[in-house]
């Protein structure tokens, strides 16, 4: 089967799971923000009134792109008309491609061709991750520079520091990863996560890198600029900050990309601390469940439940950022710098000199 064929319908694939997953983040946010805060909105306007619930889908599925795909393009006088018009794609590319080099399953044979459930199966995937994400700063920036809105250039400012900020204690957390796994490869990270602690335990990243774990998920959020991290738009601050001069379908795209880091930081987390697509004691002969005999599984089943497995713990960690903006209170700017600076880079920095101590002293005693 030619590679080039299979890397685009992988790569097709990839993009639909990730628009379509930010496609429900937005259904989800929306109702289950009105259920938290008691809101009417989406739980009040309903597509049939005879139903005993309301499932809130004329509000986030139906009516909000119809108003967003049919106001006009605005574009303020005095804006550089073609940077404003690149930016949402450049805040928007990034987070889709980063998903390439996440793995969503294992590998299955067909027609003869082993196929990597990845889209990109890189040696140095890590890398990769980190140069996209690094990437996403530009469209902030250029948003609020190129329109003209000393409150959009505000906003822009503060997303630049704020993310640059971030991905330093995110690279150092990703470090110690590449340590404790000794490779770049997501793909083998997930795989060495599918051994046993004792024979019993999953050998989840979390357990070998609690603090790494508790700085990526903070970094990834404060990544993707949202509360208690939202200091570049801050509504009651800077109207909208770097996109307040978007509308129409480029707003759209902001907006798709805020939920398109949300899926990408929840893939990053799933992959590196919580065994990716591994199911706890499934093997491809089967379910090696402690203390009891093999309960054997074929092989496409196995295939279809480590790809639910991954989407399942996906969707999770999406809900979990959800949740935390929801009910975490914005910081102050000063607050959001020094959590960056004097707390979040010293502890991975610590993390880091830990990690690398103690794999040294196992190496010298092993």
């Amino acid at each position: 089967m030619d590679a080039w064929l299979i890397g685009g319908v992988k790569s097709l694939l990839v993009l639909f799971m990730v628009l379509q997953v930010s496609a429900l983040l937005l259904w989800v946010e929306r109702k289950g923000s009105a259920l938290i805060q008691n809101r009417y909105g989406a739980n009040r306007a309903s597509l049939f009134g005879v139903l005993p619930f309301n499932l809130g889908l004329v509000n986030t599925l139906l009516a909000d792109p119809i108003k967003l795909f049919t106001k006009e393009d605005f574009v303020p006088a005095g804006a550089d008309r073609f940077i404003h018009s690149l930016a949402p794609f450049l805040a928007l590319f990034p987070a889709l491609i980063t998903f390439a080099a996440i793995p969503f399953g294992d590998s299955i044979e067909l027609a003869g061709t082993t196929i990597e459930l990845v889209a990109v199966d890189l040696d140095v995937g890590i890398l990769y991750i980190v140069a996209t994400i690094a990437m996403s700063v530009y469209g902030v920036v250029l948003a609020g520079w190129a329109s003209n809105n000393r409150w959009a250039l505000l906003g822009s400012i503060r997303g630049s520091a704020q993310m640059i900020s971030y991905e330093v204690a995110l690279g150092l957390a990703l470090v110690s990863m590449i340590l404790t796994y000794d490779t770049l490869n997501l793909q083998a990270m997930v795989h060495a996560q599918g051994n046993l602690i004792f024979g019993v335990l999953p050998a989840w990243g979390f357990i070998y890198q609690p603090i790494a774990l508790a700085i990526v998920f903070t970094s990834g959020m404060a990544e993707s600029k949202r509360v208690p991290f939202d200091l570049p738009e801050a509504e009651s601050e800077l109207i909208a900050g770097y996109f307040t001069e978007y509308s129409g379908g480029k707003q759209a795209a902001f907006m798709l990309a805020d939920f398109a880091e949300v899926v990408m930081t929840a893939g990053i987390v799933v992959t590196l601390f919580f065994g990716g697509w591994q199911v706890p004691y499934l093997t491809a002969e089967g379910w090696h469940l402690p203390f009891m005999d093999l309960i054997p599984v074929t092989g496409w089943l196995v295939t279809v439940m480590q790809v639910g497995a991954f989407t399942i713990k996906l969707l999770f960690f999406c809900w979990l950022q959800i949740l935390v903006r929801w009910t975490v209170p914005r910081f102050r700017y000063d607050q959001l710098m020094n959590l960056g600076w004097k707390g979040m880079i010293p502890l991975a920095l610590v993390n880091l000199f830990i990690t690398a101590l103690v794999i040294l002293l196992a190496g010298e005693f092993s």
